[in-house]
């Protein structure tokens, strides 16, 4: 993924936009694309600054976050439910979401599933 350009350099090019000169010969200045330095000017007009926005980062678990009663709550009655039957459950909720997101829901609060107690490495017969 490319990194944005400086905010420097976008406030030089926005700069000179200001003292007359044309967006796509802002751009030519600084050799940076046209539609770059049309977009900087818009977003600035907009929403008051022309700052690069964050990239990367989880956009899509806030959809299962707002779930998270439901899953907590079937995990208490159950707590030897499989990541499958958990998600079958959500869909007859009307919440449809693969296992790896159930997976990551978890990861991310720390809880995990075993079925059933660790045992103590046996000196005798390997266990693996």
């Amino acid at each position: 993924m490319g990194h944005p350009l400086s905010s420097d350099l976008r406030e030089r090019a926005l700069a000179a936009i200001d003292a007359g000169m044309s967006r796509r010969a802002a751009a030519a200045r600084f050799g940076v694309s046209a539609s770059s330095v049309i977009r900087w000017d818009q977003r600035r007009r907009q929403e008051g600054h022309a700052r690069p926005r964050a990239q990367g980062g989880d956009r899509n678990s806030r959809r299962i976050e707002a779930h998270a009663s439901i899953i907590l709550e079937r995990v208490r009655e159950a707590p030897d439910i499989t990541l499958a039957e958990l998600r079958a459950h959500l869909a007859g909720r009307g919440v449809a979401v693969a296992v790896s997101t159930l997976w990551r829901f978890f990861a991310r609060h720390q809880i995990t599933l075993k079925k059933r107690p660790g045992m103590r490495p046996s000196r005798i017969v390997s266990t693996s």
